[in-house]
């Protein structure tokens, strides 16, 4: 039994990225506890693939639903600044003020933070949060909330076109293309994979400021899509923290693709530390195969 469960370990390991030993686990954050998608299923997901190898150590902030009584958000008080950096898997209410006031003084001030993907629908009026996460979609986002970043001869440039901010079509699989090959979560990975079935969020709009798409895919108009090249994940710059934005993950079987979970891995590494030790294993997808986790 020992051996099994070393061989289990030992594909697992392979399947999302070796990695090379902290001295001792980045220590995450994750936030959830409210969501339009459902945290429930995919935050232990998240915390697991986190987890694995000894990268990081994961607490769990779960906040209020959204019918709870005001004493129980004044009680829920995340401590952002024990942790390297923050994972968001949360839509719904608006964090208290003094939260939203200790977590911009948190990223700003050099914490790393990782929204995943409804995480970017979360707070259209909260300003510093739409600059961290540089794109956002739906809560009534429109031009006024900022440009959509759109693929013109190979430059990514600002497109103030009136319009929505946030759609998808119908789920399916989907190829993902490297943008920025030489940053630290990029470096290695093909310039081409198949991410397994997910949403493909389209027409994200936001202040869009120090944005570096890291990764895109085409949305496709037989799926209900724009026809554009749509960022799905973006590293952006606020103040002296790191962001890592991946607008991938709507379920447990996209949240388990080894795309997504080397990917998420390295971003959370790269928002933490600034640098990226986890290995892209040979067990990636390819253009034309994605590849789930065991």
């Amino acid at each position: 039994m020992e051996t099994l469960h070393f061989m289990k370990n030992a594909i697992l390991l392979l399947s999302i990225g070796t990695i090379v030993a902290h001295a001792e686990p980045l220590k995450v954050l994750l936030v959830d506890g409210q969501n339009n998608h459902n945290w429930v299923q995919t935050s232990p997901v998240l915390k697991a693939i986190l987890e694995e190898g000894g990268l990081c150590k994961v607490d769990v902030s779960t906040a209020p639903d959204n019918k709870a009584p005001e004493d129980k958000w004044a009680a829920w008080k995340p401590k952002f600044a024990d942790y390297q950096v923050v994972v968001s898997n949360y839509n719904g209410k608006l964090w208290p003020e003094d939260v939203r006031a200790a977590f911009e003084k948190y990223v700003s001030g050099g914490g790393g933070f990782v929204p995943v993907h409804a995480a970017n629908n979360s707070f259209p009026e909260w300003l510093a949060y739409n600059e961290m996460i540089g794109l956002g979609g739906w809560g009534g986002r429109s031009e006024k909330s900022g440009p959509y970043l759109r693929l013109r001869d190979n430059k990514w440039t600002s497109d103030t076109t009136p319009g929505r901010g946030g759609s998808h079509g119908a789920k399916h699989e989907y190829v993902m293309t490297a943008q920025a090959p030489t940053h630290p979560i990029m470096a290695g990975v093909p310039a081409k994979w198949m991410h397994t079935a997910d949403e493909l969020y389209d027409r994200l709009r936001g202040p869009a400021k120090n944005v570096t798409v890291l990764a895109s895919a085409k949305s496709s108009p037989d799926k209900g899509g724009t026809g554009e090249d749509e960022p799905l994940l973006m590293a952006i710059d606020y103040g002296k923290g790191r962001v890592f934005h991946t607008a991938l993950g709507h379920d447990t079987t996209s949240v388990n693709c080894v795309g997504f979970a080397v990917t998420l891995r390295r971003g959370t590494e790269w928002a933490a530390t600034g640098k990226v030790t986890t290995a892209v294993p040979t067990e990636f997808p390819t253009e034309t195969a994605s590849k789930a986790r065991p």
